[in-house]
């Protein structure tokens, strides 16, 4: 079983993260730029780091619904699957990712031009982890 990574898609940058091989942590590897030749990176990034999973992030609406945003990562996940027929694709609810590492990275005190290209990376990585956290859960009921 390989690695996972995650996918935070953004207009402007997609940002990345990878999980340790036991599947427990989530860190950070940076973004791709989502107008570029992101899918070769992305290729790159899921052969060096022996990928076999990708969660990818699901824009849901507070109120859960999806709205056109979120249409438009399930059709991009469809051609993903495609591209990458060996790779399984998870979609998952990004609520508030970006909030939360909006809010993170201000009270580390870090300016705001810092901020503003760390954040899709950071979002990311809470992404995964509350993929990892709950697939570890489900794996393991016992530590509920």
């Amino acid at each position: 079983m390989g690695n996972i990574l995650a996918l935070d898609i953004g207009s402007v940058r997609i940002g990345v993260a990878i999980s340790d091989p036991l599947g427990i942590f989530a860190q950070g590897v940076g973004f791709l730029d989502a107008k570029g030749n992101w899918l070769a990176e992305l290729a790159r990034l899921i052969n060096e780091h022996d990928v076999s999973t990708v969660v990818v992030g699901l824009p849901v609406r507070t109120t859960g619904k999806k709205d056109k945003e979120a249409n438009k990562i399930v059709a991009l996940v469809e051609k993903l699957k495609m591209i990458f027929p060996d790779i399984t694709f998870i979609l998952w609810d990004e609520r508030y990712t970006t909030a939360m590492a909006q809010k993170f990275l201000r009270e580390s005190n870090m300016s705001g031009k810092k901020r503003r290209s760390k954040v899709d990376m950071v979002a990311a990585s809470l992404l995964l982890q509350s993929y990892l956290d709950f697939k570890n859960l489900s794996d393991n009921p016992k530590n509920c």
